[in-house]
């Protein structure tokens, strides 16, 4: 068992890294204050691949595993954590259009989306059907060559400054079996978009509900066949939860790497915060939870990759426990900061704001508990 990265995973680091350092870490803290969705620099993220970092080759992305994407997310990340969370859903809604897309769909929006050209909301949640996805409402009527869909979406990442939508909507009867998916113009008759929502954190994309009024759209625009939704979404989402904890994994090492430099500089009682015994503690503990955090998303990245049969528990186990150890180790790095870290000079507080709502984000991790407890119970932790 290898844990050391490869000479292209590195290179990909070093190449996210560098692209971090110079187009979003020096702009975060003014996109989170003026809530800057940065479109351009996010076009110049797909100029590199970023945009589709495990879409295939056939439509211009890169064609790389979840764990090389993971390692690429966790860099951009430590640049800016909102921006970089809107890349890996932009990442999702190109995998799905040119996954599970029809060929006059792909053509269409394939190629576009890839580069970054265009840009992507999944559109998932509902007003009544939040982490019970299979509960959706929003429906999606044949009529003659086309689908009428109507309904509602809630919490919709770049929803009103975006191009294509993959949207979630019930073609049949209740459950999970009657949900499809369509890839939908995003200016289309019907669609309107409610007030971009004033957020504690993810600051720099903006966040509105989406309403669909008999939207039409051509049947050839369905993703995979009807009642393939629900599955395509739940594929969506396990590679959604890596990315979600890579986030957090990346935010918290920003908040170290922060945390470390400030200790070396700032003094109290004629000594440096790094001299203190409790203070090197405690970022000790940081560190190695960290660590840990990092290894099961990986771990779980490869199990995904490799198809594993307990992928999906792997999953919402390394999202648990990383969006929890992230927010953690911010909210401690805050603390070794004192009364600076509550101010916005400082990054600290952005951090904070910014990793808590990843442990709310592609299911609570209280439902991350109910798919891992479930897993153990039929076939034992043992196993696994």
């Amino acid at each position: 068992m290898n844990f050391e990265l490869s000479e292209d995973q590195v290179a990909f680091a070093d190449m996210a890294r560098a692209f971090a350092q110079k187009e979003l870490a020096p702009h975060a803290a003014e996109w989170d204050r003026d809530a800057v969705f940065p479109v351009e620099v996010i076009r110049k993220a797909g100029e590199l691949g970023f945009c589709s970092l495990y879409a295939p080759e056939s439509v211009g992305g890169l064609g790389l595993s979840r764990l090389d994407a993971s390692i690429i997310f966790e860099q951009l990340s430590m640049g800016c954590t909102s921006t970089t969370a809107y890349l890996t859903i932009h990442n999702m809604v190109t995998w799905m259009v040119a996954d599970f897309g029809k060929p006059a769909t792909i053509e269409k929006w394939g190629e576009k989306l890839a580069t970054g050209e265009l840009l992507g909301s999944y559109c998932l949640t509902e007003p009544n059907s939040g982490s019970d996805a299979a509960s959706l409402k929003t429906t999606a009527k044949r009529d003659g060559d086309d689908f009428l869909i109507t309904g509602s979406k809630m919490f919709i990442s770049g929803a009103g400054s975006t191009d294509v939508l993959v949207v979630m909507a019930r073609t049949g009867g209740e459950g999970a079996a009657g949900v499809s998916a369509f890839a939908v113009n995003a200016n289309a008759d019907g669609i309107s978009y409610g007030r971009k929502e004033d957020k504690m954190g993810w600051n720099s994309q903006p966040t509105r509900t989406i309403t669909f009024e008999d939207v039409r759209v051509p049947a050839q625009q369905m993703l995979g066949n009807e009642g393939d939704g629900f599955k395509i979404a739940m594929k969506g989402l396990d590679g959604g939860r890596i990315n979600i904890a890579t986030c957090s994994i990346g935010t918290a090492q920003q908040a170290i790497n922060e945390a470390r430099a400030y200790m070396l500089e700032r003094k109290q009682f004629g000594k440096r915060l790094a001299d203190f015994q409790a203070l090197q503690f405690r970022l000790a503990d940081m560190v190695t939870e960290l660590v840990a955090a990092r290894q099961l998303v990986r771990l779980a990245a490869t199990k995904l990759d490799a198809e594993d049969a307990d992928a999906i528990a792997y999953c919402a186990m390394a999202k648990r426990f990383a969006t929890d150890v992230g927010f953690k180790v911010c909210d401690e790095a805050l603390q070794l900061y004192g009364g600076n870290g509550y101010i916005k000079e400082y990054p600290m507080e952005r951090f904070v704001r910014d990793t808590r709502v990843h442990r709310i984000l592609e299911g609570t991790n209280e439902i991350m508990r109910l798919i891992i407890s479930r897993r153990v119970l039929a076939e034992g932790a043992a196993e696994l």
